[in-house]
């Protein structure tokens, strides 16, 4: 499939809409009042520093709402003011957030069905509106509903359009994307259904594994069993991996995904010398500048003396994921919370590790005087970064009176 001349013929259709209705006035007033925040302000004001009893909070200089997520959002609360009969969809969440994504609900915005570990779009009719949300969606599914008639609604952020150009410049000069991403996540579904041949890499250290590969072969069977679900249908080792380009997850570390690049640049120039490394190797910036901006401020962050951090965002998201992965590399007592919900009485909390698991820490927060490191994926809105805040405020007032 021609996937660049169907997304050119999509773009042109009179029932696909990527820049609004013309109620961005109305609804920029309605998401102020739903996700912005005075606290937060008043600590962008001071510095990003903010003093209350025995609490200090030390807060990123680049945190919560990206540009691309707040236009994901705003489009979708556009598209419920502007469709207020038609029945709504969305393909995903629009962002991973549990309070957005709970906000869409009761606006009347439905998933798409799941069934059996796929989506159903039996569900959706000829003039149903259907939301694409900031991942993306893949180019099988956009065909469907473009075949079906619907209206669709595409909120992809930019950044993420920016991989899939770079995917078709690969599949174009017939090199395997080698995506930095995680297969099962939304946005790198997507991506890889806009490439040729493909190879999805979790890690650094997959990267070696396959960087070893290509330099000294190995066993195809156990490299195919490796990254079953990771690559393109008849994947072949033994010849796919002559030509790479590089691209990415938006989301990713970027300094991860930078190191990935250079790995497989001195693999190539190894393997096929210097006068041959551009017919074997591709690679285009495509780190979100978004993503990178939340990073360094998380990296600045960490360097300051605090006590602990706390990372909010989504416990699917994986930009929040990645800055939560900064503070356990430093050491630094860390809790990735969702929701101010997760902060319990009695000074408890509830929070994800790493890898996966959601566990109760007893006592997180000192007694006496302490420092508080707090950052937010790029899909957290001010008004939970200003509940969670309160809320250690609050308890800190509580355990002193005490």
């Amino acid at each position: 499939m021609d996937t660049k001349a169907f997304k050119r013929t999509l773009q042109q259709s009179e029932n696909y809409n990527r820049k609004g209705f013309g109620h961005q006035a109305e609804v920029t007033t309605q998401l102020q009042s739903e996700y912005q925040s005075n606290l937060i302000q008043e600590i962008r004001d001071r510095n990003y520093t903010l003093q209350r009893g025995d609490v200090t909070i030390h807060l990123a200089q680049a945190f919560g709402f990206c540009w691309g997520v707040e236009r994901a959002v705003a489009m979708a609360y556009e598209t419920r003011k502007h469709f207020p009969t038609e029945k709504v969809w969305i393909t995903n969440e629009i962002i991973h957030n549990p309070s957005v994504n709970q906000r869409m609900q009761e606006m009347a915005v439905e998933y798409i069905p799941v069934t059996a570990g796929q989506k159903d779009f039996s569900v959706v009719a000829a003039g149903d509106v259907v939301i694409l949300p900031a991942f993306g969606a893949s180019v099988q599914e956009m065909q469907i509903l473009n075949d079906k008639g619907c209206k669709i609604v595409d909120t992809t952020c930019p950044w993420v359009s920016k991989v899939w150009n770079t995917v078709e410049k690969h599949k174009k000069g017939d090199y395997t994307s080698i995506i930095h991403g995680k297969y099962k996540h939304e946005e790198t579904v997507a991506t890889s259904s806009f490439a040729g041949k493909y190879l999805i890499v979790l890690n650094l250290q997959e990267a070696e594994y396959v960087a070893n590969y290509i330099l000294n072969s190995g066993n195809r069977e156990e490299f195919l069993k490796k990254f079953a679900k990771a690559c393109s249908v008849g994947f072949d080792p033994d010849q796919d991996l002559e030509r790479v380009g590089i691209a990415n997850q938006t989301t990713m570390l970027k300094g991860e995904t930078e190191q990935m690049g250079k790995l497989f640049e001195r693999s190539m120039l190894q393997k096929y010398g210097p006068t041959e490394l551009n017919q074997h190797f591709q690679s285009f910036n495509t780190i979100c500048d978004a993503t990178q901006e939340r990073q360094d401020a998380m990296l600045e962050l960490v360097e300051k003396n605090i006590d602990l951090i706390v990372v909010i965002g989504g416990f699917n998201s994986s930009n929040t994921t990645q800055l939560q992965q900064i503070a356990v590399q430093r050491g630094i007592p860390s809790y990735h919370i969702d929701s101010v919900k997760r902060i319990q009485s009695g000074n408890a909390v509830e929070h994800r590790q790493l890898n996966g698991d959601l566990v109760i820490t007893e006592n997180w927060l000192p007694k006496g005087e302490i420092v508080v490191g707090v950052t937010s994926g790029a899909s957290t809105p001010d008004k939970v970064v200003e509940d969670v805040i309160e809320k250690i405020f609050a308890l800190k007032a509580t355990a002193s009176v005490v």
